[in-house]
């Protein structure tokens, strides 16, 4: 058996092959964040259907930092029935699954929640977008925030939980020096930048249990100027390894890096558009211990047997293609290893944006 069909393991867990569906927003949550039967008959669909290791939602860990409507919450004890549903229908169903604990930092919606955005630093003269400072109080409510959010997912029956720090989220926008012009202990070079995200790293390990899974998303770099470069992303990988993290799953960019990320609505047209974040991959396999989740515009069977096969990561990440064919990985086993018919434009968050979740859009078309 080749080895994308292989078993594997992360910090004890048991994975049953290589496959990863990356967080997304779903945008099926109810109004106050609580998982409905839908979302966790979705998870369970993808574990029937042989992906591996599930990771489910962007959840928001307290109500400043919540991105967009019918998100999932892992921000209150309400919440734990719902979370609790989607574990246990994913694991009945074969698979595993991790919650991604986020915070929306400036991208925060402020008509969802009635509060002002908080952001590392206040908006320079030209930026478009409003937050106000984090005050060292709001800092250490973040960190407890992140710290109950993974207790709460642990106790509802997750196999472990990854830290949102990519995207130009609130920890993203910490680690970039775009966002993050603090003079303080949290800013300055990416020692300070990235104090923020150990002393998450560290109050989740304080509030679980050693062998409980703690992952990472972060952004091989930000493709802002200036912003968190891949040696620096590297750097941050390296200190949360010695602090005893598990996995790193990587991806990149942020909604204000324009034409400089790699073309994610851009149809893939080739196996040479495949693996956005290659190159940083490459060195951190050179240089990391961790086992490492590379996402980022994978969309043929050949490209991510041929990334696991070479170690130039672990573990493939996929999430817009397993929107368009929740089956691709059973499909790609049973032998008919045709790429994604995911065309790679972000249309799936058309139906979430009129409240109906996220699915294909051009499904929807072919259907009708």
């Amino acid at each position: 058996m080749i080895r994308l069909f292989q078993e594997a393991q992360i910090n004890g867990m048991r994975v049953k092959n290589r496959f990863v569906r990356s967080a997304t927003w779903e945008g099926m949550a109810l109004d106050d964040g609580s998982c409905t039967p839908g979302l966790a008959k979705m998870m369970a669909e993808l574990a029937r259907n042989e992906v591996g290791l599930i990771i489910s939602s962007h959840a928001f860990v307290s109500l400043e930092g919540k991105a967009g409507p019918w998100q999932l919450g892992a921000h209150s004890e309400e919440m734990a029935s719902g979370l609790s549903g989607m574990a246990s229908a994913v694991h009945e169903a074969g698979g595993r699954v991790i919650l991604q604990l986020a915070h929306a930092g400036s991208q925060t919606d402020p008509n969802l929640t009635g509060l002002e955005p908080i952001g590392p630093s206040r908006p320079g003269e030209g930026d478009d977008y409003s937050c106000r400072e984090m005050e060292l109080e709001d800092i250490a409510g973040v960190v407890d925030a992140f710290a109950n959010g993974a207790r709460l997912a642990m106790r509802a029956g997750f196999d472990g939980v990854q830290i949102h720090a990519a995207h130009g989220y609130l920890l993203s926008q910490f680690l970039s020096p775009f966002f993050n012009r603090r003079t303080d202990q949290y800013g300055g070079d990416i020692s300070g930048r990235a104090r923020i995200v150990l002393e998450v790293a560290d109050a989740i390990r304080s509030a679980t249990r050693p062998d409980f899974p703690l992952l990472i998303k972060i952004n091989a770099q930000d493709y802002l100027t200036p912003g968190m470069t891949a040696q620096e992303s590297l750097a941050v990988c390296g200190m949360l390894q010695e602090r005893g993290l598990d996995a790193v799953e990587l991806s990149g960019g942020t909604p204000k890096s324009g034409t400089r990320i790699p073309p994610r609505t851009t149809p893939i047209r080739s196996s040479q558009d495949e693996a956005y974040y290659l190159d940083t991959a490459r060195e951190f396999k050179r240089t990391m211990d961790l086992p490492l989740i590379l996402v980022g515009g994978i969309r043929s069977f050949e490209v991510a047997r041929d990334l696991v096969e070479r170690g130039e990561t672990d573990f493939v990440s996929l999430s817009r293609p397993l929107v368009r064919e929740p089956d691709l990985i059973r499909r790609w086993k049973e032998g008919d290893t045709r790429p994604s018919k995911c065309r790679s434009d972000n249309k799936c968050f058309k139906p979430v944006l009129n409240g109906e979740g996220i699915s294909c859009y051009h499904l929807r078309e072919e259907s009708d």
